[in-house]
């Protein structure tokens, strides 16, 4: 089976996965492209050598009926229509994040899943699929170091561009630990407070950088997270997660080492699509093999959209108050949950 994709939007990340499918991963052909800049889905055919339609807008790619699969990737506003217009046509949907920009839009996209009575809908929280955060699922799941307490992370970039504004450190940048850290504990996050400490002279005028973010769970362990956007020696991902009997750490980037002039080093990341791209290739592999095996797809699901927008919204509140803000997130449906969930409802 091979699943035929219309790609949404042709910018950057379009291009990586549109490359990906085409040139690195099996099961899967770009049979179709839009981007309201026509002139950049035209030159993204013309530069992969696709075979693939050139349409207007989304509404006609949905339409196509070549069309199985939709890859969203176009700017964050437009998601919310796409992702809907896919799901009323009955396609699957691979969409990056955000699934919506707000948690009233994710909640639309969650209801039309369930009326459609089928999962289609996988959002691309990649970090799900790095060797590092796996390895530390399955340090915590097997209770390898006992019941989680703290976990303590941080996010940094080199810099940012002068568009980056303070709320997009945590839609745009702490949103994949907001993802990714629900996922490792499987716990809802209950509260959140954002402070922001002394000021980079390299940030912008308008921006607050850096910024720490404590998130609550329900169950009472405390995160601590750190976005610190203009940090200039490399863009850096970590965490630690505490529990009871023992500490796990996210594994470092694998890099050589060198001794050179009487110093000991390790080399530093620049780019973060180096860092993921693993995890960019496991996760669009994923998606196409678990709708060939099972009929649907396999990884972040519509309610995991809607979990990041409510909790990324009670962040941006926090930003303007200074106070810790409640996370005030509808039951989950009976229709996201796992067996494993289903069982204690019962």
């Amino acid at each position: 089976m091979t699943l035929k994709f219309g790609v949404i939007g042709t910018g950057a990340i379009g291009r990586e996965h549109i490359k990906r499918i085409t040139n690195n991963l099996s099961g899967g052909k770009i049979v179709a492209v839009t981007d309201v800049n026509q002139e950049s889905a035209k030159s993204a055919v013309e530069e992969f050598g696709l075979d693939a339609v050139i349409y207007p807008d989304d509404k006609t790619l949905v339409a196509d009926a070549n069309v199985d699969a939709v890859l969203v990737t176009s700017w964050g506003p437009a998601h919310e229509q796409s992702v809907l217009a896919a799901i009323e046509a009955g396609k699957y949907v691979f969409c990056e994040k955000p699934l919506s920009t707000t948690a009233e839009g994710c909640m639309r996209i969650v209801e039309a899943e369930m009326k459609h009575g089928k999962r289609l809908v996988q959002v691309g929280f990649m970090r799900r699929y790095d060797s590092g955060y796996v390895q530390l699922k399955e340090a915590i799941d097997s209770n390898y170091i006992g019941e989680p307490l703290m976990i303590r992370c941080v996010h940094r970039n080199p810099e940012v561009g002068d568009n980056y504004t303070t709320d997009m450190a945590i839609n745009d940048t702490l949103i994949h630990e907001i993802d990714v850290l629900h996922w490792l504990i499987n716990d809802d996050y209950k509260s959140v407070q954002v402070a922001f400490p002394k000021k980079t002279q390299r940030a912008a005028a308008h921006l607050q950088d850096p910024q720490l973010i404590t998130l609550e769970t329900n169950s009472g362990i405390i995160i601590t997270a750190e976005v610190f956007v203009n940090c200039k020696y490399g863009y850096d991902i970590q965490c630690e997660v505490i529990g009871e009997d023992g500490v796990a750490y996210l594994p470092e980037f694998s890099g050589i080492a060198t001794r050179k002039a009487a110093q000991f080093g390790t080399s530093i990341l620049m780019d973060w699509k180096q860092r993921f791209i693993d995890a960019y290739d496991k996760e669009l592999q994923d998606f196409m093999d678990s709708i060939k095996n099972t009929g649907e797809p396999n990884g972040p699901t519509s309610w995991d959209g809607y979990i990041a927008a409510v909790t990324a919204d009670a962040c941006v509140k926090s930003q303007q108050t200074g106070e810790k803000e409640p996370v005030a997130l509808a039951e989950k449906p009976a229709f996201y949950k796992n067996e494993k969930e289903a069982v204690k409802t019962v």
